[in-house]
């Protein structure tokens, strides 16, 4: 006998010695909890304990097809790989205790691309290619964790929050439910030429909300509703006889029956109404009502958007920032995404800045037209609840002495509206990044010639306002002018490349908190000692890399996800890359949210440091592997920019 198989008779007399504990061991950890007992027992029956002494190559891309499954039962793997122009390799990734390798290199019958180190010293349980395969064909759980690494592992995550849903709600809902199972009738429908009261008299048969006109390809031309019927009936003489074609609503609003009840919920909270058209292939097919989604959601988002945008006075916005809360504690609850929430927040946020504007403006209104800009998070449509305010105007003058005058009129006004924000619970910005600010209460050709500096002149100052002003929208007025300034931008981005690496460098700054030799990289002392920044150390690196090639190549979106999406249909991103980039932001953000929604209801202070410790397993392990993503962007930005 060899040494190498007294080795390995020894490991699987150490396996065999203790069963129970080794299944008890790998039930601890996705995806063997998911596992069968009897296809776990098989594992343990064909598996061997190795031990690798700190510093010591377990695998190497010289070594040919990967011909070993190794799980870490103990200690730190590292993975190292030498990138081009620099002179020691870099740490990838590493593994710890529950965590398997190399799946790809087993599954594509291929050498690893990446040197596997012990970090520390380890002990593996290990089982042979063929042993892979066949547990591979036995175990669908496991088959699947092999084919979709973390992405299944999110799944689990999702599953478990809508079960805890389930059980404490006693109902399960959905916002990805299509529309299109939320119809159980054929939607009511007249010609254009019917007469009023013979259309109310249909609504009535059908016990409907709403009628939809349509030609003779059964197109939607309009819509009426109840609401619409009040509103004649109330007006003195409304004639019931005349055609419905000359009270409907013209051009309603449709989405195909695939859309998700979340693309209605936004539609509706967007644009202030509680019926939805399904049109496949240019034909009418349903209608979905504000009723028909809140019997699936239990959270009454058009009713609270149109509460807002309705408030009579600040007092009254001020006491729905406590329903807000309850509605995104709803959706969390529900397993609502992490993008979902946040677009949700977004927009009923800005509904509420809408809302402040005008209160504001009927208490004294200047008489000048301007727009309302938003930056940062609200500017991405990526807000939480623990939010502060980045804003500013944008008016239009002929001249710089026209331009003061139009501002001194305004400041007044933009001080009172941050101020009446402040009150609504959207915290004074600590950098005076608002409109109440002189330097952001600018003409047209004022921002124009602001943004340039910040493009041709790559100051420090200038690197850090364009992380913020880069990032923005039109809340409230009109947004040709903004539109068309921020495109001039990007031409000047896009030929400048000094300043694109200088904002790579700038993204650079704030490192994801993985290290080699410790799960996270934590803060050592203050009152910060043993947490991380989700926000700075987790998201920052998504965003701001996202921003930089958004800008780099002519796109105009601000939000961080649509921007790796439109970057990957264009080819600027790999396709897997993009998409364990989206993964990995949305589930950061996700532990973030639930983490403002645990300090709120606990009556603390809302804050982006958190203690890894006090994550479950799977999700401490789900976080480590999305900030290697971070790292992974990061890394591709030093090698684009030659960093």
């Amino acid at each position: 006998m060899t040494r190498e198989d007294r080795f390995a008779a020894a490991g699987k007399t150490a396996v065999m010695q203790n069963v129970h504990g080794t299944i008890s061991f790998l039930l601890a950890y996705p995806p063997f909890n998911l596992m069968e007992h009897a296809h776990l027992a098989w594992l343990v029956e064909h598996a061997q304990l190795r031990f690798y002494a700190a510093g010591e190559q377990i695998l190497h891309p010289q070594d040919g097809p990967a011909r070993q499954f190794f799980i870490v039962k103990q200690g730190l793997i590292r993975g190292e790989r030498l990138i081009a122009g620099q002179p020691t390799p870099d740490t990838t990734f590493e593994i710890s205790t529950g965590e398997c390798f190399p799946l790809a290199a087993l599954i594509g019958e291929r050498a690893t691309r990446t040197v596997h180190l012990a970090g520390e010293d380890t002990f593996c349980l290990t089982i042979s290619r063929d042993d892979f395969v066949s547990l591979f064909r036995r175990s669908l759980p496991f088959r699947d964790f092999a084919l979709r690494g973390v992405s299944s592992l999110l799944d689990q995550v999702n599953q478990q929050a809508q079960q805890q849903a389930s059980d404490s709600l006693g109902s399960h809902y959905s916002l990805d439910s299509a529309l299109g199972e939320l119809t159980g009738r054929a939607p009511v429908s007249c010609s254009a030429e019917t007469p009023i009261r013979a259309a109310v008299k249909l609504m009535h048969q059908a016990s409907v909300g709403s009628i939809v006109i349509t030609d003779a390809q059964q197109a939607p031309l309009g819509i009426f509703t109840l609401r619409d019927l009040r509103g004649l009936i109330a007006e003195a003489g409304g004639d019931l006889e005349q055609p419905i074609c000359t009270v409907m609503t013209p051009d309603p609003s449709h989405l195909p029956s695939s859309a998700s009840a979340f693309d209605a919920a936004i539609a509706m909270t967007s644009e202030h109404i509680a019926h939805i058209c399904l049109v496949d292939n240019g034909r009418l097919t349903g209608v979905v009502s504000e009723r028909d989604l809140f019997s699936l959601q239990r959270v009454d988002l058009v009713h609270m958007a149109r509460t807002l945008r309705e408030a009579p006075r600040l007092e009254s916005l001020i006491a729905l920032r406590s329903d807000i809360r309850r509605l995104v504690d709803s959706m969390l609850a529900h397993g609502a995404s992490s993008t979902q929430v946040t677009r949700i927040i977004t927009l009923l946020n800005d509904h509420s800045v809408r809302r402040v504007i005008e209160i504001c403006l009927q208490q004294d209104d200047p008489g000048i037209e301007f727009s309302w800009l938003c930056f940062g998070s609200e500017g991405r449509q990526e807000q939480t609840l623990h939010t502060d305010q980045d804003n500013g105007i944008l008016f239009s003058a002929d001249s710089p002495s026209q331009a003061e005058q139009v501002r001194e009129r305004l400041l007044p006004l933009a001080r009172r509206i941050n101020q009446a924000l402040a009150e609504c619970g959207f915290t004074l910005c600590k950098g005076n990044i608002m409109a109440g600010n002189p330097q952001l209460c600018l003409s047209a050709s004022e921002w124009a010639e602001r943004f340039s500096r910040m493009v041709n002149s790559t100051t420090p100052q200038n690197l850090l306002a364009s992380s913020i002003y880069f990032d923005f929208r039109v809340v409230w007025g009109k947004a040709d002018a903004a539109e068309q300034m921020f495109q001039a931008v990007l031409k000047r981005i896009a030929s400048n490349t000094l300043f694109q690496q200088q904002m790579a460098q700038n993204a650079l700054l704030h490192r994801p908190p993985i290290g080699r030799l410790r799960e996270f990289i934590l803060a050592r002392s203050g009152t910060d000692k043993d947490t991380l920044d989700l926000k700075v150390q987790g998201l920052g690196p998504f965003v701001d890399g996202a921003r930089l090639l958004a800008l780099a190549n002519g796109i105009t979106a601000s939000n961080t996800l649509t921007r790796l999406q439109m970057l990957r249909d264009a080819g600027v991103i790999e396709p897997l890359d993009a998409d364990a980039y989206v993964e990995a932001y949305q589930f950061i953000q996700l532990v973030r949210m639930q983490q403002h929604q645990q300090q709120d209801a606990s009556g603390k202070t809302l804050s982006n440091r958190i203690d890894p410790d006090q994550l479950n397993h799977l999700d401490r392990r789900i976080l480590r592997e999305s900030f290697r993503q971070a790292k992974r962007l990061q890394a591709s930005l030093a090698l684009r920019y030659n960093l």
